[in-house]
């Protein structure tokens, strides 16, 4: 992300006052050219449904009536394929506040088809725009363009106006489908002071800035100058979702802007964008926040004192506590970096949501002169938090941190089953942002997972006349542990797990099944079963085996030839799997899996795969390391390659034959 601090005029030109809605910039409105209209498909993107031929948008601030932040859109969409139809139903949400409401108005909109070799060119109708209620901070306006069909081009433009001017209006270049053009203008005020960040991975093809005099006069004989700003980007990429990438917000190309300051006429300066030592006495301050806290460690002295009684290091100490608050609290499933009910009512229902619970974590751990304050974060689906600036609303979330030596240790009393300083995969996003008592002393937390996602399958077989039979242990460590125990707490049994593990496991049959070590958090979780494989050899002169039918990559996660943004797998992985294949007399080894071994840069992580056969019995080792939580678009294509490699390995057979 870039930032730029610049000092810019959000207000116009007295001519853009009433004459400046019927006037548009960028490109022309109400016509379309032969090749829109006989375009089959995009050739950049030939999957793509739909593609956006051009999109304008000037944001600029009028001088009259209370909605006075002002939006021109304007955009047109060629429909390529059933699935692009959609793009013919606009939504447009709009913030309210109380009374303050944004609203659409001017909408027009075309829809061209060439019909019997003529152009047809379909007004939307008027008064077609619909707005409804959606919560009491979101409208959402409606409305869709006629007679669409694959092969149309449809255009809209619209005026969007808004009271909320210390909100300018965001710009996203990028969505889920391609476009060959958007540009943005915005005209801002001199005397607004306007933190301007660029979102994405994608170069500006247009970055041009003027200066216009005395172009907004808002009376009493106050004049200030205009700074125009134009960006644009030119064949732009759709972005899609793919195995292991963060929320979308993350990585659409775009701009935002965050208000710093107003210089008044009048000489004064007010200050919007804070520092962070002002958010931390903010949230310090803050009745849902710092001050539950406060309350909170008068709530848990007594039982903390009783938990803690006989611990002789600080370790012991904070692990007793943690385990004390698990025990205590039921999660009511939401999130929050406030308390929601108040850690009062948490404690006496036992229940509440992140806010309640950690913060009364934090509260503890404070009360047994552990070195602890509270964590905010965003969560992986809601986007990396803005490090350039304290945008609060960006952190939807609060762990506890206990210093312990010599380092942070982050807690998350949520969850019963995740063992001391392992967060929850929904909390590996980035950083967090330390909210200490002494507000200097805040800084970024990194957010990185204290164990691997690990497991180990040891299967040994023997082929009879009847078929393969054998046993086989798997042993799951770290995030694969917790998720282990969370299923078999689900199920609530060991033998309404089995009957899960039959239903996964289809390829098999087991016989017999027992899980050890499921209640101690400190230890992995060992499975042991007894199987037979489900098919009849009684007859068969040729014997076929995939040796990873457990957990086999069926498909390799990276599909595309490029990828701009980060892979994050959250934590680092380890898989490992050994096989030893017993096999008769009477059969011969055919065709075995190749063995193979390719090795990522810089070490990465690598996967080896080594197969032996010697005396009647097959030997394979596959080891896949994913060393890292986080690999750079650069990293991008060896890891593609070694996915490649696995799924590829992963397909093969080992075919016996009766001599």
């Amino acid at each position: 992300m870039h930032l730029f601090k610049v000092s810019v005029f959000c207000f116009v030109l007295v001519i853009y006052n009433q004459s400046k809605a019927q006037y548009y910039h960028g490109f022309s409105f109400g016509s379309v050219s032969l090749d829109e209209l006989t375009m089959k498909e995009y050739a950049a993107d030939t999957t793509a449904a739909a593609v956006v031929l051009d999109e304008f948008g000037e944001a600029y601030i009028d001088n009259g009536g209370d909605n006075n932040l002002l939006l021109e859109y304007h955009v047109k969409i060629k429909i390529l394929k059933p699935a692009g139809l959609d793009y013919a139903d606009f939504r447009i949400l709009l913030r309210k506040n109380g009374s303050s409401k944004e609203r659409i108005r001017q909408v027009e909109g075309f829809t061209y088809n060439v019909l019997n070799g003529s152009l047809k060119k379909t007004a939307m109708p008027r008064n077609s725009t619909y707005t409804t209620s959606l919560n009491e901070y979101r409208d959402e306006s409606t409305f869709t363009l006629p007679e669409v069909v694959v092969g149309s081009v449809i255009e809209v433009r619209y005026l969007l106006e808004s009271p909320f001017i210390f909100n300018f209006y965001p710009w996203r270049f990028q969505s889920e489908i391609p476009k060959v053009r958007s540009e943005f203008w915005a005209r801002i005020p001199a005397n607004y002071v306007y933190n301007i960040s660029l979102r994405g991975f994608l170069e500006l093809t247009k970055n041009e800035s003027s200066l216009e005099k005395d172009c907004f006069t808002p009376g009493g004989g106050n004049r200030a100058d205009c700074s125009i700003y134009k960006y644009a980007i030119t064949n732009i990429p759709a972005l899609k979702d793919e195995d292991y990438m963060l929320a979308r917000s993350n990585f659409l190309a775009g701009i935002d802007y965050e208000l710093s300051e107003v210089k008044r006429f009048d000489g004064v300066v007010n200050k919007y964008t804070k520092t962070w030592k002002d958010a931390v006495h903010e949230l310090n301050t803050h009745e849902s926040f710092g001050v539950e806290i406060r309350k909170a460690r008068n709530i848990w002295a007594d039982r903390v004192v009783q938990v803690i009684a006989g611990k002789t290091t600080n370790r012991d100490k904070a692990n007793a506590i943690y385990n004390l608050l698990k025990d205590w609290f039921l999660w009511n499933e939401y999130y929050g970096k406030y308390a929601e009910s108040g850690v009062k009512k948490a404690f006496e229902s036992r229940k509440g949501n992140v806010g309640d619970i950690n913060l009364s974590l934090v509260a503890a751990l404070q009360t047994a002169d552990l070195q602890a304050e509270p964590v905010i974060l965003a969560t992986r689906e809601a986007g990396l938090p803005n490090q350039l600036y304290p945008v609060i609303s960006d952190f939807n979330y609060v762990v506890a941190s206990v210093f312990l030596d010599g380092e942070y240790y982050l807690l998350d009393a949520t969850i019963p089953l995740l063992p001391f300083g392992l967060l929850p995969r929904r909390c590996l996003n980035g950083t967090g942002r330390l909210i200490p008592r002494k507000e200097d002393d805040s800084k970024w937390i990194d957010l990185k997972p204290r164990e691997k996602e690990k497991k180990m399958v040891q299967l040994n077989l023997k082929l009879s006349s009847t078929g393969f039979a054998g046993e086989m242990t798997i042993t799951s460590y770290g995030y694969e542990a917790v998720d282990k125990r969370r299923e078999f707490a689900v199920a609530g049994s060991v033998a309404k797990y089995k009957e899960v593990l039959e239903n996964r496991y289809n390829d098999f049959e087991i016989l017999n099944y027992k899980i050890e070590q499921e209640e101690d958090l400190t230890k992995p979780v060992i499975e042991k079963f007894e199987i037979r494989y489900s098919n009849e050899f009684a007859d068969s002169k040729i014997v076929y085996l995939n040796p990873f039918f457990i957990g086999r990559w069926k498909a390799n996660p990276f599909k595309t030839n490029q990828r701009l943004y980060p892979v994050d797998f959250g934590a680092p992985l380890e898989s490992t799997f050994l096989l030893t294949l017993e096999y008769p007399e009477n059969f011969e080894l055919d065709e075995l899996p190749a063995s193979t071994a390719l090795a990522l840069p810089q070490n990465g992580g690598k996967y080896l795969c080594n197969i032996t056969n010697n005396a009647n019995k097959v030997s394979l080792t596959s080891v896949l390391t994913i060393s890292k939580s986080v690999y750079s678009s650069a990293e991008y294509h060896s890891l593609k390659e070694l996915f490649n490699r696995i799924v590829s390995t992963e397909q093969s057979q080992i075919v016996l034959r009766q001599k």
